[in-house]
């Protein structure tokens, strides 16, 4: 009778202590959102730079959960999507070079520096 009883609350024990779902719990639907989001609008990135930038932004999700979740959307997880060289990257950047602005202009605010005496 005794071991019976034992048996019967060793059940229990287990069916209350179970989980309700084995395995890892599903990745946030915010953070998946987020992932392609990263991948459709750099589609340079692989998906350790998505990691990298999710880091950067203070979420913690594995790699390789990064990894899962493009190949589950069939997003290529690689910087093959659109591969960028060298040479594209330079021709960007000297096209964004001549936006810059080299020469300081000064303004006449009329304001008196008080040391010498003169408008700057």
């Amino acid at each position: 009778m005794l071991r019976w009883h034992r048996d019967l609350l060793k059940r229990r024990h287990a069916v209350l202590c179970a989980p309700r779902r084995p395995g890892r719990p599903r990745t946030v639907r915010s953070i998946r959102a987020l992932v392609l989001r990263l991948a459709r609008e750099n589609s340079s990135w692989g998906y350790r730079r998505i990691h990298g930038e999710l880091a950067a932004l203070g979420i913690k999700v594995a790699a390789s959960t990064v990894w899962e979740i493009l190949k589950e959307h069939g997003i290529a997880p690689s910087p093959e999507r659109a591969h960028t060289g060298w040479a594209d990257f330079l021709r960007g950047q000297a096209d964004a070079l001549p936006a810059c602005n080299f020469f300081e202009v000064s303004t006449l605010s009329g304001c008196r520096c008080r040391k010498l005496g003169h408008r700057s």
